[in-house]
């Protein structure tokens, strides 16, 4: 069901190229009718039309770049190219309506004499190319809707304009019949001023992209995702740029000081599913940053116990409200080798610290707490010894609501059965919390030795 869909639906090239003929087909017909007839108004709408023959042309191109992936040179895409084509398409515009304008002025001035054959094959013609112009504005714009295509839309433009055009030319060429013979100087200055508005208008809005300017709807969409999948987090700098249908996002967030690394990169992540729910298609990039001194109270106290060296951890920081006056409690994770006299140096520092960044607090509590310590890291490592023989291949320690957690890789035979492997592991384990009761849980990841 998938390929067909999208065969229906086609490409930007093929909306392109069915664009590039149909213009083509345009400038023919209004050319050798206004040849023909000596309509001023129908030769400015051939112009018109050879300047969307142009411009039609402009945007396949322009899109054969666009559609290149990212390469050394252009990390960010190709996209831009479609902006600058439609920056090209609308000079072109200005430069022909401006030509037809002077045209159209001099006729005027002189009485709005020169023969017009208002014929009814003529008519009939601009009735056909009317109805050209209806369709491919139609498929135009809705293929520029599809595929985000800034080119695409100056193509629904330019036709849109077209249609705007032939419809006050047919006017212009009903009034000659009627004996009004200015009628199609008229026509063929209000076609000119039009495609000049139309011409303005695009021409602005590609300027803006070029430019990077932030889209204000963009940005407000990109800052409420942020806000509500990451309510606590501190967005510092919000840059939002757009071009070819795509919404590059940089932004830059405070967490909390005391969060750990993964919880920092899992912040990152959840907002950048945020952002691209948001702006569907986006490149977002997020920066995460400690919080400022100026955050809350326990941030604060966090990030000034962490500056202190030889600080390996601070966990349970709470406020307390005695006799109307705060005070704060934490504990600390300090190297287990560490004498007494040395840790209570720590601590020392550690208060004095926090004092100076919060000075509001009365008073500050701490608790240490040694990090792994030594003998359970020597008990375990026994214990592999004992078991496999050799040593572990890695050790590690993490602290939870449990309690101490220990992270043990250990190098089996590779030829044996996984279920032996599976056995060895949960000796380990029954082992290890003999050995070492102070450890809460044991993961232990075997590997072939």
């Amino acid at each position: 069901m998938g390929a067909p869909a999208q065969a229906q639906e086609g490409t930007p090239l093929r909306t392109a190229l069915v664009s590039v003929i149909a213009a083509a087909v345009l400038v023919a017909i209004k050319l050798v009718a206004g040849l023909i007839t000596g309509s001023l108004g129908l030769v400015a709408e051939s112009v018109h039309s050879g300047t969307d023959l142009v411009a039609a042309l402009l945007t396949f191109l322009a899109l054969r770049v666009a559609i290149r992936p990212p390469d050394r040179e252009h990390p960010y895409g190709h996209g831009k190219a479609e902006h600058l084509a439609a920056l090209g398409e609308a000079s072109f515009l200005v430069l022909a309506s401006l030509f037809i304008a002077s045209q159209s002025v001099i006729r005027l001035s002189e009485g709005g004499e020169g023969h017009v054959d208002a014929a009814w094959w003529a008519i009939a013609l601009l009735g056909v190319v009317a109805a050209i112009d209806v369709s491919r504005t139609v498929v135009s714009y809705r293929a520029s809707k599809r595929f985000h295509s800034a080119a695409l839309r100056s193509n629904a433009l330019h036709f849109g304009s077209d249609l705007l055009g032939t419809t006050a030319v047919l006017a212009g060429l009903l009034l000659v019949r009627a004996g009004v013979e200015e009628a199609d100087a008229i026509a063929a200055l209000v076609v000119a001023g039009l495609v000049i508005l139309a011409a303005a208008r695009l021409m602005r809005e590609n300027v803006h992209v070029l430019m990077d300017r932030t889209s204000e709807e963009a940005e407000s969409a990109a800052r409420g995702a942020i806000e509500a999948a990451e309510p606590g987090v501190e967005v510092r700098r919000l840059r939002v740029r757009h071009a070819a249908g795509t919404h590059f996002v940089d932004a830059v967030v405070g967490v909390p000081p005391d969060s750990a690394l993964g919880e920092g990169h899992a912040i990152a992540d959840s907002i950048e599913d945020a952002i691209c729910a948001a702006l569907p298609g986006g490149d977002v990039v997020v920066h995460v940053e400690p919080g400022t001194p100026e955050g809350d109270l326990r941030e604060r106290a966090s990030a000034a116990a962490l500056a202190v060296r030889g600080i390996r951890e601070v966990h349970n920081v709470r406020v307390l409200e005695v006799g109307g006056r705060r005070e704060l409690s934490l504990h600390l994770k300090l190297p287990a080798d560490l004498d007494l006299q040395a840790a209570h140096e720590l601590t020392t520092s550690v208060e004095r610290a926090i004092r100076a960044a919060v000075p509001e607090l009365r008073d500050v509590h701490t608790h240490i707490e040694p990090l792994a310590t030594a003998g359970e890291a020597r008990a375990i490592r026994r214990v592999v010894r004992d078991l496999t023989g050799a040593e572990p291949e890695r050790l590690r320690f993490r602290t939870d609501e449990r309690g101490l957690v220990a992270l043990l890789t250990v190098g089996l035979a590779g030829e044996q059965r996984l279920e032996d492997a599976h056995t060895a592991a949960s000796e380990l384990e029954r082992r290890i919390r003999e050995a070492a009761p102070a450890v809460a849980e044991v993961i232990v990841h075997t590997e072939p030795r």
